[in-house]
């Protein structure tokens, strides 16, 4: 069975800060690369400048790391930006990564 976690994931095409989101990827069994919403994103190797994946299709860069229990995702949290969360994960996320009770 493939290995799959929730993630966050910020599109840096626009540059330093995105669109970005919670949800829950699968990986590769070598992982190096991870599928999210039928899209496939391959690992930079530490060529890219503010991502450390890219979309295999589109060449877009991304930042897809762990979530933090602090809410702290951004790679520049300081920076004011949006992340929207999977309903699908929603519960699972405020409860297990950020130990809170869902909804409150």
């Amino acid at each position: 069975m493939p290995k799959t976690r929730i993630m966050y994931m910020e599109d840096k095409s626009g540059g330093l800060v995105g669109p970005a989101r919670i949800g829950r990827v699968t990986f590769s069994k070598s992982g190096k690369s991870i599928r999210y919403g039928g899209r496939l994103f391959l690992r930079l190797g530490g060529q890219g400048c503010k991502a450390n994946y890219f979309d295999a299709e589109t060449r877009e860069p991304f930042w897809i790391s762990g979530p933090r229990r602090d809410g702290k995702d951004q790679l520049y949290p300081d920076k004011p930006n949006r992340t929207e969360i999977d309903a699908d994960v929603a519960d699972e996320y405020w409860s297990e990564i950020r130990g809170k009770t869902p909804g409150a």
